[in-house]
């Protein structure tokens, strides 16, 4: 049996439904409806019901969903109910800032593996761990088998390291290097291109504050 391909838009609602069930749970709400869902991200609740439909029957006709059992469904799901190790590759402002956030590590991500090709870095202890030349990615990558890489290093050479991350058996990349870089096709590389999404914003920004172009 063939099985049903998954829309990456579908697996990026599910954890912003997550997110929404953590908030509501801590606020002391038990259930919720499709529609109280879809309110929440100006969807329509067929979409909320297709995108859970795609991995089982989660609420209860006439009553919605219970948040806690939904909240356990989706963490399931989305694979957070273990924890994942991480390896960050460069230790510049970026990888400073993601190494001392905080979040990745209660949501189950752990920076576990530091690297860093400039050699007056290499050595130093960052939140706890040593960082270690790029030299050192494949085998201590492959010896811990950690499957999630974060690459927040300068584009010229990117795609190398990038490389090294893949051949230590990576399977999942989180890519803040605005530069098109290439995979195989069992790896998947998310991009973080923060400066497009500045962007973005700055297109809707300035929409906003345009004049009206229409005749009074």
């Amino acid at each position: 049996m063939k099985a049903i391909k998954i829309p990456e838009k579908t697996v990026t609602r599910l954890s912003i439904y997550l997110r929404c069930l953590e908030e509501l749970e801590n606020a002391g709400v038990v259930r919720i409806s499709s529609k109280q869902l879809a309110e929440q991200f100006g969807l329509n609740s067929a979409q909320v019901r297709k995108d859970l439909a795609y991995f089982g029957q989660f609420g209860v006709r006439g009553l919605g969903y219970y948040i806690s059992a939904l909240r356990h469904n989706l963490e399931r799901i989305l694979g957070l109910k273990q924890n994942w190790e991480v390896a960050l590759v460069g230790l510049g402002n970026l990888g400073s800032a993601l190494i001392a956030y905080k979040g990745f590590q209660e949501k189950g991500f752990k920076i576990s593996a530091v690297f860093d090709r400039d050699q007056a870095k290499v050595g130093r202890r960052v939140e706890g761990i040593q960082v270690m030349g790029t030299s050192r990615i494949v085998p201590v990558v492959r010896k811990r088998k950690i499957k999630i890489g974060m690459l927040a290093v300068p584009a010229i050479g990117a795609q190398a390291v990038l490389d090294l991350l893949v051949e230590a058996g990576v399977i999942a990349v989180l890519n803040f290097v605005p530069a098109q870089l290439t995979v195989p096709d069992s790896v998947k590389l998310q991009n973080v291109d923060l400066s497009v999404l500045l962007k973005t914003l700055s297109y809707h920004i300035a929409r906003t504050g345009r004049p009206s172009s229409r005749k009074p």
